[in-house]
């Protein structure tokens, strides 16, 4: 499919791009590259292929988030850490006034 400057210059045109001459002819071969590559893969037979939104299975990695009892010794070497507590809890300063 043969990509005219006149149709480079109608996409700039609605990209809001300025092109120079030189640009005009890079993008109308780039542009004809592209979708010969797309005619190429209209040609592939799909049709016992299941539409997907992923090339791979995703899987989320994260554990469940879920309160887990900590030892009194646990939460005291936790808290020596502590710039600064207040009882039991990290005190820090306020982010949101």
């Amino acid at each position: 499919m043969k990509i005219t400057i006149k149709e480079v210059e109608h996409v700039a045109k609605l990209a809001r791009l300025e092109l120079s001459p030189e640009e005009k002819e890079k993008y109308a071969g780039q542009l004809e590259k592209i979708l010969e590559y797309v005619d190429l893969l209209n040609k592939l037979d799909t049709k016992d292929i299941e539409p997907t939104s992923h090339a791979l299975e995703l899987e989320n990695v994260f554990r469940e988030d879920k309160l887990e009892p900590c030892s009194t010794e646990a939460r005291d070497r936790l808290l020596a850490n502590a710039p600064e507590r207040e009882g039991d809890y990290f005190k820090v300063k306020k982010v949101i006034e």
